[in-house]
């Protein structure tokens, strides 16, 4: 999955493209999500303003490419052949992402915000949700190609059960912990299991 960019200006600088998400992560951590600036971004990493628009549309295309990137590294898909055991390894991979120290969650409520408000920026987020979705959307239907699902299980229904005890949770700043992960993932196991005739 790749965010959105504008096609205008020189080739990006590939030191610079990593000194700005690295900015923007620190501080983001630093102040939280509203109280960071496309100004100071460009300050912390020793990049002019206008480089960052000619790369990036808003502050949270920025944010959401540091997202992406760290989920890229942080959350690899396992295949243990056995459904609860990966969706745990999965959901506790995410929860880590957003938990201290990487801090993400905030940045998550803060991104899901924007996009209510940006419409622009709501399809491009909506495309890192849909990338989301889809590597989870995997784990089940794998289970299912085992025959530990029915071959006809709704998996958006379950994706959509998990994702959304994740996010309920988020948005109202509830514990995302690993003990929450492998309660989750039991739950989850269970209810794609009970779809099998």
């Amino acid at each position: 999955m790749e965010t959105e960019r504008p096609k205008v200006g020189r080739k990006r600088s590939e030191a610079a493209r990593k000194a700005i998400l690295r900015a923007s992560l620190e501080l983001l951590r630093e102040r939280g999500y509203g109280k960071v600036t496309v100004d100071a971004i460009a300050e912390r990493a020793g990049v002019g303003k206008q480089t960052m628009y000619r790369w990036w549309r808003s502050k949270a295309d920025v944010v959401l490419e540091a997202l992406t990137e760290e989920a890229r590294v942080a959350i690899v898909d396992r295949d243990s052949n056995d459904l609860e055991s990966d969706l745990g390894a999965f959901l506790k991979a995410t929860f880590r992402l957003l938990n201290p120290p990487r801090a993400l969650g905030p940045v998550m409520s803060g991104l899901m915000a924007e996009a209510q408000l940006d419409p622009a920026f709501g399809a491009r987020f909506g495309d890192y949700i849909a990338w989301r979705r889809k590597s989870l959307g995997a784990i089940f239907q794998r289970a299912a190609e085992r025959n530990e699902l029915s071959a006809d299980a709704d998996i958006e229904l379950l994706v959509d059960m998990v994702f959304g005890a994740m996010w309920y949770r988020l948005l109202l700043d509830r514990p995302i912990s690993p003990k929450f992960a492998t309660s989750l993932a039991r739950t989850a196991t269970r209810a794609a299991r009970a779809q099998k005739s």
